[in-house]
C-alpha cells in the first residue's frame, strides 16, 4: 500500500505561514493608540489662540478650563451638560461648589480650576477701582460689582468705603441674607465706617431674581442708612442693586 505523498517544502511559504502565527513585535507597525478627543484638545487650543475668544463657544471654553483638571477625560459632554444645567457659561462659573460637585463628572479639581477664574475676574476688575475715585471710574465699578454679586443665589449686602477724594480704600461684605431679604444694621454701618477713617459710602447689594428695581424695605433701610452716616458727619453716595446685566442707582433715580 502507497504511503502518503510526499510533496518538497517550499522555505518561504513555510516562514510567511509561521510568521502569521508568531509575529515578531519588533516588526509590527506602531499605531496610535491615543483617544481622539487629544486631537480635538490641540485643535481647540490652536483655534482659541489663533482665532481669539469669540471663536468659540461657551462650552468649549469650559473644555479649556477643564483640561487640566481632567487630563485624560474627554471634557465636552461635562462642559455642555455643564451648560444645560446651569444655563449659561457666567452661571457656571459662578454657581455654588456644591451644586457643582452634584453634576455627574465633577470633582474637587474640576470645582476648584472654575473658582479659580471666577476669582481671578472680581480681582482682575477690582485692580480697575481700587484706590481711584469711584466718579471717574462708574462704568469699572459697575462691572467690579456685577462680577460679585449679579449671579449669587442668595441676597448679599455690601459696601464701599471711600477716603475724601471718593477713591475707594475697602470693599467689605456685611452680610448674606435669603433669596429676597438681607439684615442691614445702619449703627454697624456707621461703626464700620469710622474705623476705616472713611469719609463717603456706597452701598450695593444684589437681588438674586435678576429685577434691581429696589422693594419698599430697600429704600426704607437705606434712609436709616443714610441718617446713621449724617449723625457722625459721614456721606451715603449712592445705594445700587446689582441684577443680571442691569443695575439700579438709587442717586441716579432720585431714591436718596
Amino acid at each position: 500500500m502507497a504511503g502518503p505523498r510526499q510533496t518538497k517544502s517550499d522555505p518561504q511559504a513555510l516562514s510567511e505561514y509561521s510568521a502569521s502565527l508568531f509575529p515578531d513585535p519588533r516588526s509590527e507597525t506602531i499605531k496610535d493608540d491615543k483617544p481622539g478627543h487629544l486631537g480635538h484638545r490641540a485643535r481647540l487650543r490652536t483655534r482659541f489662540l489663533e482665532a481669539g475668544p469669540d471663536a468659540v463657544a461657551d462650552y468649549e471654553l469650559l473644555e479649556l478650563l477643564l483640561f487640566s483638571a481632567l487630563p485624560r477625560k474627554d471634557t465636552k459632554p461635562l462642559a455642555k451638560k455643564l451648560i444645560d444645567t446651569f444655563g449659561s457659561f457666567a452661571n457656571v462659573i459662578t454657581a455654588d461648589k456644591t451644586k457643582l460637585l452634584a453634576v455627574e463628572g465633577m470633582g474637587e479639581a474640576a470645582v476648584s480650576g472654575l473658582k479659580a477664574v471666577e476669582a481671578g475676574t472680581i480681582r482682575t476688575l477690582r485692580e480697575g477701582v481700587i484706590d481711584k475715585p469711584v466718579i471717574s471710574s462708574w462704568t469699572a465699578l459697575i462691572e467690579y460689582c456685577t462680577a460679585q454679586m449679579a449671579f449669587g443665589e442668595i441676597e448679599q449686602f455690601g459696601i464701599l468705603f471711600l477716603d475724601k477724594k471718593n477713591r475707594l480704600i475697602a470693599d467689605e461684605a456685611q452680610q448674606k441674607g435669603t433669596v429676597d431679604h438681607t439684615p442691614v444694621y445702619p449703627r454697624e454701618v456707621a461703626k464700620r465706617a469710622l474705623e476705616l477713617n472713611s469719609s463717603a459710602l456706597i452701598m450695593v447689594h444684589n437681588h438674586p431674581s435678576g429685577d434691581p428695581t429696589p422693594s419698599r424695605p430697600d429704600i426704607d433701610m437705606t434712609q436709616k442708612v443714610k441718617t446713621a452716616l449724617e449723625a457722625v458727619g459721614l456721606i451715603l453716595h449712592d445705594h445700587i442693586v446689582i441684577g443680571r446685566g442691569q443695575h439700579v442707582s438709587f442717586r441716579r433715580d432720585g431714591l436718596i
